[in-house]
């Protein structure tokens, strides 16, 4: 979807981080932290999801792989919690960088099934 899953503005390989299983992940909403985990505590390695992948479909170099998200998502607090229009988003992985995004609010209701 346009203007969604955000990603960069980094590409790391291999050499750069050989185990990518020991990366800390933060994620603050206008500076509020929001959601903090490891990649130690994926539910399946790097390793496991390159390997099942591979079995099902053709890996091209500079594929993505989504590998979900850590708790904290604002649907499943209580009360629940949206990112709403002008809101900072800022994710933090360890060993590769911040990426920071400006949440712009859809103009107009999308209809569905038009």
């Amino acid at each position: 979807l346009d203007g969604s899953a955000p990603m960069g503005p980094w590409l790391v390989t291999k050499d750069e981080i050989p185990n990518p299983h020991e990366l800390e992940i933060v994620l603050t909403v206008n500076g509020e932290e929001r959601q903090r985990s490891n990649t130690k505590n994926l539910v399946f390695n790097v390793h496991y999801l390159v390997e099942f992948l591979s079995g099902i479909m053709t890996l091209e170099p500079g594929d993505v792989v989504c590998t979900g998200t850590p708790g904290g998502v604002g649907v499943a607090r209580e009360p629940q919690v949206f990112l709403q229009d002008g809101d900072v988003v800022r994710i933090e992985v360890d060993k590769i960088g911040v990426l920071e995004n400006k949440v712009k609010a859809v103009p107009k209701a999308v209809k569905v099934g038009q």
